[in-house]
């Protein structure tokens, strides 16, 4: 039997026994955890999710958490105000071992959910719980205060307006907080707003730096 499961973005098949290196997850080495979000099960039969296949899951173990290779990646860009970086990157990892996959009843496993590194909180309940706490979220997130005193942080390469709320309902309002960044700030919110990798390729960390100078 396998399974085609969805994590960090990206989509695995995988059958009891297979060893996994994913994007991280939150967790221990020995946690046994378990993927809710299952687009596919086949055996005897094919079952297809619409999107995903109710009551299904696949139990892992974690065997370590770690980090990928060095990536080097430059950035110059042929501006008015040009700038240029060099830069290493090593993605946190997080090995797993899959031990199980469950055609139903995953809802009532009792076992932790599979989590990113940086989502909140480490209890997870069931497959169909996400999709309904982020309806009751949706109206708080709207109701969001516009931000006072706050820079003009579409003075930003590729920054608009709407990417400017989301960045000031996440509590980002001064080119001093962007300037500050650290690597993990900066993976943390790339994937918390769903725009991972525009930080870097865009620069907002120098360009912070000079409009902070005034």
């Amino acid at each position: 039997m396998f399974a085609v499961l969805k994590t960090g973005g990206k989509q695995y098949k995988v059958a009891a026994g297979d060893v996994l290196k994913l994007e991280k997850l939150q967790g221990e080495a020995g946690d046994k955890i378990q993927f809710n979000e299952i687009l596919m099960l086949g055996g005897d039969s094919i079952t297809v999710g619409t999107p995903v296949v109710e009551g299904a899951g696949v139990q892992a173990e974690i065997l370590e958490q770690g980090k990928g290779p060095k990536l080097i990646h430059y950035v110059k860009r042929r501006r008015k105000h040009s700038s240029q970086r060099k830069k290493g990157h090593r993605q946190q990892i997080t090995v797993v071992r899959i031990t199980d996959i469950l055609a139903s009843g995953a809802d009532k496993s009792g076992v932790m959910a599979a989590l990113g590194g940086s989502a909140a909180g480490t209890a997870a309940p069931a497959a169909a719980a996400p999709k309904k706490a982020a309806k009751k979220a949706a109206p708080a997130k709207a109701e969001a205060p516009a931000a006072t005193g706050a820079d003009d942080l579409k003075k930003l390469s590729g920054v608009g307006p709407a990417l400017e709320k989301k960045l000031n309902e996440a509590g980002v309002t001064s080119f001093e907080q962007i300037a500050a960044w650290t690597d993990a700030d900066v993976e943390t919110f790339g994937e918390k707003l769903s725009f991972k990798g525009r930080i870097e390729r865009e620069g907002w960390i120098e360009q912070a730096k000079e409009l902070a100078k005034g």
